[in-house]
């Protein structure tokens, strides 16, 4: 055996025994009192069917490998649940055919219980209601899963848009489950494509669905959460706002999934047991119940995750042959070779918030709008550029999103009035300039932290001065809670960015050769 498996295995099982978090709440009763309830949980999965991942050095994730696992953790008395993001910001293998091959494989492996992520409204509420229940315009069935979210509410009867919650038995135990979206998909989604519904306050919500499974009797209450949380391996340091909702959340729930922020969470915070795998199919979580069969007490909850290491387990032939239909389908030009790169572009940002990948998209925006600056946000690109032959796919799987380039016009005072929101509400959300440059004085308050606001050949941005910016129409509708780009008159509109991406790198591929 060589030194590095040994090293991987060491790694292995010390990630393994770091990964449990055990809560007991009462003295264990008799063995035959006690039964023994599974939860396996996704989250953030974004329609990765076909994209692969490392973490920790190890391959993981991929469709295949995810339905691997799961058939072989599941045990007797187990449900499925996700905590949202399913879809969204997909390669061209699911966003090709708006999605439906990732609820396909959803329900081939027959989740149970699943909530809703900010990226379900990416393409509207009509759009997210016909991907959960079918179209029998085409013949296209919709999901099998049953979806729950008790805060977002129908704006014309100010009901809940879908039922707030849901009972599931398992061998004789009630098991209540409650849904939530962060309230942060009111700065993620662009109004048009939520104003039919009002996403209201996360525990508010979770607290009034929870009183009213008490009352039904139901002792034992999952909230799934499209909200985020993080911890140590060891269960130390949780954080986020999850964490932080803990403690005003009804004492009666008992296990908490998380989502939304793609990291690590195993950890017990306010009796709860909060629990998160990652994103993008890396990881399965699993949580352990032991209830008393007579009382309906959570007796034991025990926390794992469980990564999709792929030197561990066969790939699922099921899934494959699934993957293998909708890649025949794929139209042949998403293996046309774009150029050919010598080096990865990478999308992870410095502590500028700017990425090498980030600058090319916003340079190419500015280019093709013949305008002063130009602005992109990195929650719209989605991975880095491989070194080697670039096909359309590839791009496609970095800018997943529908958005098109446009020109707005915004006077200097209202440039840096954007900018200042990027540190709306103390959260840092950093935008990619070009054409434009600045210093931020960080022991300044919202409102004044950019200073030595210049334009791209050193002079002072004037106040009243009218300015041409580049930008997709998502930033330009205020999308990522830069609200203040809303103020600024469309000029034009033209293509996907990533087709006006495309063809900047084809008019400069001898550079990149």
């Amino acid at each position: 055996m060589s030194k590095r498996t040994l090293i991987f295995l060491f790694f292995c099982i010390s990630f393994l025994i770091l990964t449990t978090t055990v809560y007991s709440t009462t003295n264990l009763t008799a063995k035959d009192d006690v039964v023994r309830v599974q939860l396996l949980g996704m989250n953030d999965f974004h329609g990765q069917l076909n994209t692969y991942q490392e973490l920790f050095g190890q391959k993981v994730g991929g469709a295949e490998y995810v339905a691997a696992y799961i058939k072989k953790l599941k045990k007797e008395h187990s449900l499925l649940v996700h905590a949202g993001d399913m879809v969204g910001a997909s390669p061209p293998i699911s966003a090709f055919y708006l999605d439906e091959p990732t609820i396909e494989f959803l329900n081939q492996l027959n989740v149970d219980i699943g909530t809703l992520g900010n990226h379900e409204f990416d393409r509207g509420v009509n759009e997210m209601n016909r991907l959960l229940n079918g179209d029998p315009k085409t013949g296209y069935k919709g999901s099998t899963t049953t979806y729950i979210s008790a805060n977002v509410l129908n704006k014309q009867t100010n009901s809940p848009l879908l039922p707030p919650y849901t009972i599931k038995e398992l061998d004789g135990i009630n098991i209540g489950f409650i849904g939530a979206v962060t309230t942060e998909t009111n700065d993620y989604v662009v109004y048009k494509n939520r104003e039919q519904v009002n996403i209201i306050d996360e525990v508010t919500a979770i607290n009034k669905a929870t009183e009213k499974l008490v009352e039904k009797g139901v002792k034992t209450i999952v909230v799934l959460a499209h909200v985020s949380a993080k911890s140590q391996v060891s269960g130390s340091n949780p954080e986020l706002d999850l964490v932080e909702m803990a403690p005003f959340i009804h004492d009666e729930v008992d296990v908490m999934f998380a989502g939304h922020n793609h990291g690590y969470a195993n950890t017990v915070v306010d009796n709860k047991l909060i629990i998160q795998g990652y994103s993008a199919g890396k990881a399965i979580s699993e949580v352990l119940l032991d209830i008393d069969r007579k009382t309906g007490d959570i007796i034991k909850k025990e926390g794992n995750i469980h990564l999709t290491l792929h030197n561990f387990i066969e790939p699922d032939e099921e899934t494959i042959k699934l993957l293998n239909n909708y890649q025949a389908m794929l139209s042949h030009e998403t293996n046309e070779v774009i150029m050919t790169i010598p080096k990865p572009i990478s999308r992870k940002t410095n502590n500028k918030g700017n990425s090498p990948l980030g600058e090319m998209v916003a340079m190419s925006m500015m280019h093709e709008m013949n305008a002063d600056m130009a602005f992109t946000h990195h929650g719209g690109i989605r991975s880095s550029l491989q070194k080697g032959e670039i096909t359309f796919e590839d791009i496609y799987s970095s800018l997943p999103f529908d958005h098109k380039v446009v020109k707005i016009h915004l006077t200097g005072n209202q440039i840096k009035n954007v900018l200042e929101q990027q540190w709306k509400k103390e959260k840092e959300n950093l935008l990619q300039p070009i054409g434009i440059s600045y210093t931020v004085n960080h022991d300044e308050q919202f409102g004044n932290k950019i200073e030595d606001l210049t334009d791209k050949n050193g002079d002072k941005l004037i106040p009243n001065k009218i300015y041409s910016v580049a930008l997709s129409d998502y930033l330009a509708q205020g999308g990522d809670g830069f609200s203040s780009f809303r103020v600024g008159k469309t000029v034009v509109t033209e293509s996907y960015i990533r087709d006006i991406f495309v063809n900047y790198l084809k008019n400069r591929n001898l550079a990149y050769r």
